[in-house]
């Protein structure tokens, strides 16, 4: 196996894992670093789609207690069965609005240009959001209310036409907007992140399966490793960091590299 190519994967695999729960989009730094390092085409977004569930299994595996407990629990806690509706209705709208427009999106706005764009608009709501927001709010993510549970799932929808916009980023302003706390809000933005992403990384692997081969099974093993790995030690540090700071840290980050990218792109000739 190639080791440059091993290399990109590990690259990719943290870029993923860094930036999958932050609020600065997963899916905008991959397209911009899989430019960049020249790790595009079929096999490569195969890849790229594969490396999500190495995220993914980080947050199941974090809190593996609880959802241990609220499986154990379905027919005793209503606590438990609210979560699970939540999750479920969270989703629905990814699922109605995503899955018609996947295959129009990805071919006309996984670009640098697009994504640069979002990532400016995505820092500034975010700074607009925090300059609002009061840090009073739900602070227990089994005892959201079904109608919010559905506004943090329409906010989700956001990340999906438009990529640069961040998954997280919407689902946890989305939830402060709508009355959560921070740590509520990340927390739920968590959780929701599994049905969602579980289920359009395997729709997008099944639809991709002819561009599978035995030969990529080091490289794909190697991104899903280092994504988990690198997306357990965010996940932990980001809920430290929510419980003392705000995210405007991060919006002044996702409007810098978008200009940034902006101009690179103007000098260059154009995306």
């Amino acid at each position: 196996m190639d080791g440059l190519v091993l290399l990109k994967a590990v690259i990719l695999g943290i870029v993923e894992g860094l930036t999958e729960f932050i609020p600065v989009s997963s899916t905008g730094h991959l397209i911009i670093v899989q430019n960049f390092l020249g790790f595009t085409g079929h096999v490569e977004n195969v890849f790229s789609i594969f490396i999500q569930l190495g995220a993914i299994l980080a947050v199941v595996w974090l809190y593996r207690k609880k959802f241990l407990s609220v499986a154990l629990t379905l027919n005793t806690r209503p606590e438990s069965r609210r979560l699970v509706a939540n999750l479920v209705i969270g989703t629905i709208p990814a699922v109605i609005i995503g899955l018609p427009t996947e295959s129009w999106i990805e071919t006309h706005l996984f670009k640098p240009l697009p994504v640069a764009l979002a990532l400016v608009v995505g820092g500034v709501l975010i700074l607009v959001i925090e300059h609002t927001f009061r840090s009073r709010g739900m602070d227990d993510v089994d005892q959201i209310p079904w109608t919010l549970a559905l506004g943090v799932g329409c906010m989700q929808v956001l990340a999906i036409l438009f990529p640069g916009i961040s998954r997280s980023g919407a689902t946890i302003m989305g939830g402060m907007t709508l009355g959560l706390s921070r740590i509520a809000a990340t927390e739920f933005s968590f959780f929701l992140a599994i049905p969602a992403m579980l289920g359009a990384s395997i729709v997008k692997l099944a639809g991709a399966r002819q561009y599978l081969c035995f030969d990529d099974v080091p490289v794909f093993l190697v991104g899903f490793v280092v994504s988990f790995l690198v997306a357990l030690v965010v996940i932990k540090g980001l809920l430290r960091f929510v419980s003392h700071r705000s995210f405007v840290s991060f919006a002044w980050y996702r409007i810098a590299f978008g200009v940034m990218l902006l101009i690179y792109g103007y000098y260059r000739g154009g995306f």
